[in-house]
C-alpha cells in the first residue's frame, strides 16, 4: 500500500472522527498524527514540526494579547458600548460585531481579532438576554472574509502574493484584495443576517456570565449593607482632622471598617498651582498604591470617609468623632463604584481545616495577612461582629486587590471564594493608564504587522512580551488565556498538511480537476480550482490550501496562456471560504467551544455562505483582473 493510500485513509478516518464528535477534536488530531508517524507516512521530525510552526506560536500570543486588552477593561469597555449601539437588538449587535471583526481582522490575525472581541461580544449577547451560540460563528465567519481586505489580513494572501512574485509577475497590491473582500464581507453580514440567523443553534452551554450590578447588589443584600454602610464627613471641630487612621484607630474603638477615603474638594487649593500640577500627574500615571485606604493619610476637613459598621456603632463614631452621616440610596452600587481594574470585592468560606478557625476579624490577622478590608461576616443568614470567633463556614465579604483575592483563593485549605470574581475584574469598564497602554502595545502590533518591519510571528510575541512588562496581565493569567486544546489540534493537523504534499495526494486530486475542466474555458477552471482549494481548506489549513495549490494554479495559467492573476485571487477568496469545519480555520475552532457548537453546525450555516462566496468570486474576479 503506497503512503499516498495510507495518507487518505487516515485523512478519512481522522474526518469521521471529527463528525462523529465522541471524542474531542485536539485529540483525534493527536491520533491522526501517531497514526502518519507510526505507519511511516511522516518522519519524526516532521511529525512534531507543527509544535514549532510559527502560526502556533502566532495563536498562542495573540490569546495573551486579547486577555492583556480584556484584563485592562478595554474589551469590557468597547462591549458596553458595543450593547449601547445595538439599542437592545440583537440583529444590530449582530451586523455591528460582524463588520467590527472584519474590519479589524484586515489589519491583525483573525485569530487575533477573535480572540480580542469575542469577551465582548459573549458579555453582550448575555446582555441582550440572548446566547453566545447565536453571534460567535458569525464573528469567526466575519474574521475569516475580513482577511480578504489587505495583503496581511491572513496568510493565504502573502502565499499567492509571493508566488507571483516569484513567478515574475506583478504582485497583488496591499488593498487590492478589498476589491474582491468588501463585496464578501457584505454578503457574509447580509446573509447572517437573513438566512444565517435562522440556521445558528440557540444553545445554552453555560451560566451567564455574573452581571457586575446584580452580583454587587445581591452581596450588599445578603450582608445587610443596606443598612450598614455610611458615608460620614468629617467636621471642623471633629478631632480626626490632622490625624490619620491609624492614629485614631477606628476599627478597635469602634468596631467599623474604613472602606474609602474621599479627599474634600477643598484639599486641592486653588492657591497653590504646585499641588494641582501634582495632583493631575498622580491621576494621569498613579503609583503603586494599592488602592485600599492608606491607614498613614492625613485626614482633613470635608473629607468622606465610606464606613462599614452597625447603626449603633455608626452613632457612636458620629457622636465621639463629631462627623456628618450623608444618606447612602443603593448600597450594591456603592459596592460596584468601589470596584476598579485594581479592587475586588468577593465572597469566601472558611473550610473544615482553615487555621483562621477561631480567630477573630478584629484582631487583623486575616486583614494583613492578605492586605484585605472585612466588609462583613454570616453564619447562615445571621450576621456576625467582628468580635466573634470564626467558625467552619462562615462567610467573609472582603475587599482587595484582585491579586490579593487571588492568593486567598490558592489558599485552597483556609478559603474557597465563591461566585466568579476573575470574571467581574474584567466587567471593570473604566479605562485606566494601562487601558491605554493594552491599546497603544495593540496598535503598535499592527502597526509592525502592516509594515512587515518584523514578520508577523515575532510582532505577535513582542506585543505579548509588552503586555506582561506593562502590568496588563500577570504570567499566571498569561498561560491561562492559550487556549491549549485550540493549540494542540493545529500543531497536531500540520503533519496532514505535510502528508498530503509529500505524498503527491493533494497534487493528485487537484491536477485531475483542473486538467478536466481546463478545456472547458478560463471561468469554469477558476471555478474548478476555487472548489478544489475551497474543500482541502475544509480539512486543512487554509494556509496549507494556499501553499499546496499555488504552483499548480501558476502552471495551469501557463498552459491556458491567460494572466495568472483572475486565478491566484480565485485561490485566495477559496482559502478563505472554509466554513464548512471547525478545523477549516483557527477563527473557527475558537469559538467551538464557548459557543457549544457541534461539526454539524458548520456544516448547516456554512454551507450557504461557502457556495454564495463561490458565486461571488466567479462572477466578480474575471471582472475585476480579467483573463
Amino acid at each position: 500500500m503506497s503512503d499516498m493510500t495510507i495518507t487518505f485513509i487516515i485523512l478519512g478516518v481522522t474526518m469521521v472522527l471529527f463528525i462523529w464528535g465522541r471524542w474531542q477534536p485536539d485529540l483525534v488530531a493527536v491520533g491522526s498524527l501517531l497514526a502518519l508517524y507510526l505507519s511511516g507516512v511522516v518522519g519524526l521530525d516532521e511529525a512534531f514540526s507543527g509544535f514549532a510552526n510559527a502560526t502556533v506560536v502566532l495563536i498562542a500570543a495573540l490569546f495573551i494579547v486579547g486577555e492583556g486588552l480584556s484584563r485592562t477593561g478595554v474589551t469590557a469597555y468597547f462591549g458596553e458600548r458595543l450593547i449601547g449601539s445595538a439599542g437592545g437588538q440583537a440583529i444590530r449587535l449582530l451586523v455591528l460585531s460582524m463588520l467590527a471583526t472584519a474590519i479589524l481582522s484586515g489589519f491583525i490575525s483573525n485569530a487575533g481579532t477573535v480572540a480580542t472581541l469575542m469577551p465582548a461580544v459573549v458579555v453582550a449577547a448575555w446582555g441582550l438576554k440572548s446566547t453566545p451560540s447565536a453571534f460567535l460563528m458569525p464573528l469567526a465567519f466575519a474574521a475569516n472574509a475580513g482577511g480578504l481586505l489587505t495583503l496581511t489580513g491572513t496568510p493565504p494572501n502573502i502565499v499567492v502574493t509571493d508566488a507571483l512574485r516569484a513567478a515574475g509577475f506583478r504582485e497583488f497590491g496591499f488593498f487590492e484584495f478589498s476589491l474582491i473582500g468588501v463585496p464578501l464581507v457584505v454578503v457574509a453580514v447580509v446573509y447572517m443576517a437573513t438566512i444565517g440567523k435562522r440556521l445558528l443553534p440557540q444553545r445554552r452551554t453555560s451560566d451567564a456570565p455574573p452581571v457586575l450590578d446584580r452580583e454587587m447588589g445581591e452581596l450588599a443584600s445578603a450582608y445587610s449593607l443596606d443598612n450598614e454602610l455610611y458615608r460620614m464627613r468629617i467636621r471642623k471641630p471633629s478631632p480626626l482632622r490632622g490625624s490619620s487612621l491609624r492614629e485614631s484607630d477606628l476599627g478597635k474603638r469602634f468596631g467599623v471598617t474604613v472602606l474609602e477615603i474621599q479627599p474634600a474638594e477643598e484639599s486641592l487649593s486653588l492657591q497653590d498651582p504646585a499641588s494641582a500640577v501634582r495632583r493631575g500627574v498622580e491621576t494621569v500615571l498613579p503609583d503603586d498604591d494599592d488602592g485600599l485606604p492608606d491607614p498613614d493619610q492625613e485626614l482633613h476637613r470635608n473629607d468622606v470617609l465610606l464606613v462599614n459598621g452597625t447603626e449603633e456603632q455608626i452613632r457612636d463614631l458620629e457622636v465621639a468623632m463629631q462627623l456628618g452621616v450623608l444618606p447612602i440610596e443603593d448600597a450594591g452600587q456603592t459596592l460596584a463604584d468601589l470596584l476598579s481594574l485594581e479592587i475586588g470585592i468577593a465572597e469566601v468560606l472558611l473550610t473544615p481545616r482553615s487555621s483562621y478557625i477561631g480567630a477573630r476579624v478584629s484582631d487583623g490577622e486575616i486583614a494583613r495577612s492578605f492586605n484585605i478590608l472585612v466588609l462583613g461576616i454570616l453564619r447562615g443568614d445571621r450576621q456576625l461582629p467582628v468580635t466573634e470567633p470564626l467558625q467552619f463556614g462562615d462567610a467573609l465579604l472582603v475587599r482587595g486587590t484582585w491579586e490579593s483575592i487571588g492568593v486567598m483563593a490558592e489558599e485552597r485549605r483556609n478559603f474557597v471564594v465563591v461566585g466568579q470574581p476573575d470574571e467581574l475584574s474584567t466587567q471593570v469598564t473604566e479605562l485606566t493608564p494601562r487601558s491605554w497602554a493594552a491599546i497603544g502595545i495593540l496598535v503598535a502590533m499592527v502597526v509592525l504587522m502592516v509594515t512587515g518591519i518584523v514578520p508577523v510571528v515575532i510582532a505577535a510575541m513582542l506585543a505579548a512580551g509588552a503586555m506582561l512588562l506593562a502590568g496588563c496581565l500577570t504570567k499566571t493569567q498569561a498561560y491561562r488565556a492559550i487556549s491549549w486544546s485550540t493549540v494542540i489540534l493545529i500543531a497536531a493537523m500540520i503533519p496532514m498538511a505535510i502528508a498530503l504534499e509529500t505524498t503527491g495526494g493533494a497534487e493528485r486530486i487537484a491536477d485531475g480537476i483542473v486538467n478536466t475542466l481546463g478545456e472547458m474555458g478560463s471561468v469554469p477552471v477558476l471555478a474548478g480550482i476555487m472548489i478544489v482549494t475551497t474543500l482541502f481548506s475544509q480539512v486543512i489549513s487554509n494556509t496549507a490550501s494556499a501553499v499546496l495549490m499555488a504552483p499548480i494554479v501558476l502552471s495551469t495559467a501557463a498552459s491556458l496562456a491567460v494572466s495568472p492573476h483572475p486565478l491566484m485571487m480565485g485561490l485566495a477568496v477559496a482559502a478563505s471560504s472554509a466554513f464548512l469545519t471547525p478545523i477549516g480555520t483557527a477563527p473557527n475552532l475558537m469559538v467551538m467551544a464557548p459557543g457549544g457548537y457541534r461539526f454539524s453546525d458548520y456544516v448547516r450555516v456554512g454551507a450557504p455562505l461557502m457556495v454564495a462566496f463561490l458565486v461571488v468570486g466567479v462572477i466578480l474576479i474575471p471582472i475585476i483582473w480579467p483573463f
